[in-house]
């Protein structure tokens, strides 16, 4: 089955590029200097910060449909990226490297099911999710931190 995998959009987060850490911090964000790679998980270009780059750590909602399953969590952006990942059957390192919390949700936004995989096997997670014709979308958090990471749509 064939799928697409986006990061999200660069523009609710310009804005904040380049703010003074006090502007920032009134807004609840914190920058962060990358110091290791992996670690600074982009949610933008779903590529991991490179060590020396600046990170903006902030509450993002990521399930916004008004069930019981709205939900918004801690993510990273690196500051000033604006490159969003897009593309179908294609896995970014950044997904491939982790253990990998997968939410099937359908369209009214309810979660239908849900299963831990390891990144390396992430496409036989995605099939058995989607196989249920009621799933129209499915996010994918890294299961360590429950951080949301990226969106799978069927293709």
């Amino acid at each position: 089955m064939s799928f697409r995998i986006t990061g999200l959009p660069s523009e609710p987060f310009e804005h904040l590029y380049g703010r003074s850490a006090a502007e920032l911090a009134d807004l609840g964000v914190e920058r962060h200097i990358a110091k290791a790679k992996p670690g600074f998980p982009d949610r933008v270009s779903l590529r991991d910060a490179e060590p020396g780059e600046a990170v903006l750590l902030l509450n993002h909602e990521h399930q916004s449909a008004r069930t019981p399953y709205q939900a918004s969590h801690a993510i990273f952006v690196i500051e000033g990226e604006r490159a969003r990942f897009d593309a179908v059957d294609d896995v970014p390192p950044v997904l491939r490297a982790r253990m990998l919390s997968l939410r099937a949700f359908d369209t009214r936004g309810a979660m239908l099911d849900a299963d831990l995989t390891d990144g390396k096997a992430i496409e036989a997670l995605i099939e058995r999710l989607f196989a249920n014709p009621e799933v129209d979308y499915i996010h994918a958090h890294y299961a360590k931190r429950g951080c949301y990471a990226a969106r799978i749509d069927r293709n």
